[in-house]
């Protein structure tokens, strides 16, 4: 198979787009392509600050390298999670993270879950009973409430995620699937800020993973390569394993559900066109950040839940 672009044997075969590309041309598209989608959802500009979150995985790694490549002003950050699983997970993740920091001479802002708050991921997980054995509620809700944070604090214009196509399909799957209005309306590359809260994009939210690990490999990034430990038997696994099934007999079948949701969604074909309901915000008595709860945010309810049980369940 040859490079649509130079005619030369190519690396990447793209069946969704019925495109071929060598390494380089490849390295190229990658970046023009986000460069498009960036303007094409008015995410940001250049005289914007852009805080990436890292993970130490192929997409967010790659989307910062992305970002940089582009002449943005990007930065980075990075949340230790104190995630083990028998794989060192959160360590390999980090040192991972802080090596492509360095050789890229990038900022990296690291903020150490227990360090900061006193237990790690899992353990706040189990003392404040959230999740059902599983830490994964937690570790979203955490993560969402440092990035804002961080976002605030240090006066970032937008906080950007490595949300790839296979995980927007994936969770406009679910959500389609239980008829979520809510989660459906709100779905997109680009979530507004508000008073309080940084504006959300997500600038590969039209590549799939193999071309976003296509780029990695190519670019010489090295990721860790392991899932998180408690991701198994998740139900995005599942519906990403529906979905490519669905892929491998029709190329193209996540892009196109993605982007007619994201048409039907804008023309209002599918859903009378209104905005999400906006609960009334006002700040958290502790942190400071919007909540629509009275007192403190769920974030600070975790955490004062976890301070009042017995030192032995630490």
């Amino acid at each position: 198979m040859k490079c649509k672009k130079c005619g030369e044997k190519a690396s990447v075969n793209m069946r969704q787009h019925r495109m071929a590309l060598c390494r380089e041309h490849f390295l190229e598209w990658i970046p023009d392509q986000t460069e498009r989608f960036i303007k094409k959802y008015n995410m940001f500009t250049r005289n914007e600050k852009v805080l990436v979150a890292v993970s130490g995985g192929k997409d967010s790694l790659s989307l910062w390298d992305i970002l940089v490549r582009l002449g943005y002003n990007a930065d980075g950050l990075y949340l230790g999670l104190g995630i083990d699983g028998g794989i060192g997970y959160s360590d390999e993740s980090h040192r991972l993270t802080d090596e492509f920091a360095n050789k890229n001479n990038l900022k990296l802002h690291v903020v150490d879950i227990e360090k900061e708050y006193g237990h790690s991921i899992p353990v706040l997980s189990e003392i404040s009973h959230r999740g059902h054995g599983k830490p994964c509620a937690v570790c979203g809700l955490t993560k969402r409430h440092e990035m804002n944070r961080i976002a605030r604090d240090l006066g970032y214009d937008v906080l950007a995620t490595g949300h790839n196509l296979d995980d927007e399909a994936a969770v406009l799957f679910g959500n389609t699937l239980h008829w979520e209005p809510d989660y459906l309306l709100r779905q997109g590359p680009v979530l507004p800020e508000m008073e309080g809260l940084a504006r959300k994009v997500k600038p590969l939210c039209r590549f799939y993973e193999r071309e976003m690990t296509a780029y990695a490999i190519a670019r010489g990034i090295e990721y860790i390569y392991e899932e998180c430990p408690f991701a198994e038997g998740s139900t995005q696994i599942f519906y990403k394993e529906s979905l490519n099934q669905l892929e491998n007999v029709r190329p193209g079948t996540k892009l196109t559900f993605y982007l007619r949701f994201l048409e039907a969604r804008q023309s209002g074909e599918l859903f009378v066109k209104k905005e999400p309901a906006q609960a009334h915000l006002h700040p958290c008595e502790r942190c400071g950040q919007p909540t629509s709860a009275p007192g403190f945010c769920s974030f600070c309810r975790m955490l004062e839940k976890a301070a009042l049980q017995p030192t032995e369940l630490q």
